[in-house]
């Protein structure tokens, strides 16, 4: 993570990311993977509870997993050499049982569907304070006019708070979509060496049973190493997220500008100023989601062109994936955060909406006037609103549910 791209997600989300924790993660699988195949009958028991015991990223130089990491091929491979050594000191007799009829890719893409279980309840969660927070907008604006703007140029009267309305549905909408996504893509991975789970002698199906009721994970039935569809479904997912929210910002940024006037980011010590001008107030959510915005077409692309993968086992697609997968996380939850946490505070000045509407009036003809800019107009919005919210409301409440 570089130094430009740190402001652009938030601490939660690189820590989810972290080698430390992704090193947990596949600790958390070694663990299940040992525990189920003992209670399966598969491995003894005295050396399932020897390498459980050893699963502790506390006990592991992760800095040096990583390193080796880049020799191996994969950071499964260090990983499994440093849990085989770990076990050893205690029970030299449970290490052939480590890893047992498994392979990197089991523990790796398990290991990538924990960490992004974190990552993606924490965008699910400041989805709903974004889309809560709009919602609340619409509601108190209901009948506040503003100039509606087609093609960048004045077009009629609406209200602000059908605006807002017509911000939250996407975010509600994908909110829903992501849960639904989540639920199909967060899955275990076990598949041993070509998908058959050969070593484990038809124990296989129930050790995987068993594995994602430890983990919390869903169970796909079979193997899913060259089959991405349902996993880079959730990066779509969350590309299309990045560009709802970057629309919102957009139209944020424009109406908060000098010239315009209609709408203000929060103001706070030390948010949105200027290294040589005092005076300036920057919208700097809007700069991290429409940021985010721009960069996540190029994570989704990369998703999507990885997935032609190689017969059982991929060389090069998967690797590449797995490399592009934090990012596109990390750019998501910034923007969302960053959006969730200035919405709330939203400075709408009504008065300079009206004033905006009120000037242009004044150099319309009478009847054009009347026609397209009487700020009466709104009113005609409100009942729209009002229905809108309590839908979206609903829709909120029941994926919450």
């Amino acid at each position: 993570m570089s130094i430009f791209e740190g402001f652009l997600s938030t601490s939660e989300t690189l820590a989810a990311f972290s080698d430390h924790n992704f090193v947990a993660a596949m600790l958390r699988f070694e663990a299940a993977l040992a525990g189920a195949q003992a209670a399966e009958g598969l491995i003894p028991e005295p050396a399932a509870r020897s390498i459980v015991g050893s699963c502790k990223v506390e006990l592991f130089d992760v800095a040096k997993i990583v390193r080796d990491s880049g020799r191996a091929g994969s950071v499964a491979i260090p990983l499994v050499k440093s849990l085989k050594e770990a076990v050893g000191l205690f029970n030299a007799e449970a290490v052939p049982f480590v890893h047992f009829g498994s392979t990197s890719q089991d523990v790796i893409d398990s290991a990538m569907a924990l960490v992004t279980r974190e990552a993606v309840a924490l965008v699910e969660a400041d989805l709903a304070k974004a889309a809560q927070a709009l919602l609340a907008h619409a509601t108190q604006h209901a009948a506040t006019p503003i100039l509606a703007r087609t093609l960048m140029q004045p077009a009629s009267v609406t209200s602000f708070g059908l605006k807002c309305a017509g911000w939250a549905a996407p975010l509600v909408r994908s909110r829903a979509r992501l849960a639904d996504t989540a639920r199909r893509a967060l899955k275990v991975q076990l598949g041993g060496a070509v998908g058959t789970l050969a070593q484990m002698k038809g124990q296989g199906a129930a050790v995987r049973r068993r594995m994602a009721q430890e983990l919390g994970l869903g169970d796909p039935g079979q193997t899913w190493h060259t089959q991405r569809d349902e996993w880079v479904a959730l990066g779509c997912e969350l590309g299309l997220m990045a560009g709802s929210l970057g629309k919102i910002a957009r139209d944020i940024a424009l109406m908060g500008q000098y010239e315009v006037g209609e709408l203000a980011e929060p103001s706070e010590p030390g948010r949105g100023g200027s290294s040589a001008m005092p005076h300036k107030r920057n919208p700097v959510a809007s700069m991290v989601a429409l940021a985010a915005a721009g960069r996540a077409p190029q994570r989704v692309a990369a998703l999507l062109a990885a997935m032609p993968q190689e017969h059982e086992r991929a060389l090069g697609p998967w690797q590449a994936e797995l490399a592009e997968w934090p990012q596109l996380l990390m750019s998501a939850h910034g923007s969302v955060r960053a959006l969730a946490t200035a919405l709330p505070g939203l400075q709408i000045d009504a008065a300079r909406m009206l004033a905006n509407i009120e000037r242009l009036r004044a150099e319309l003809p009478a009847e054009a006037a009347d026609e397209w800019f009487d700020p009466a107009l709104a009113a005609h919005a409100a009942t729209i609103v009002h229905a809108q919210v309590r839908d979206l409301q609903d829709q909120l409440e029941s994926t919450s549910r």
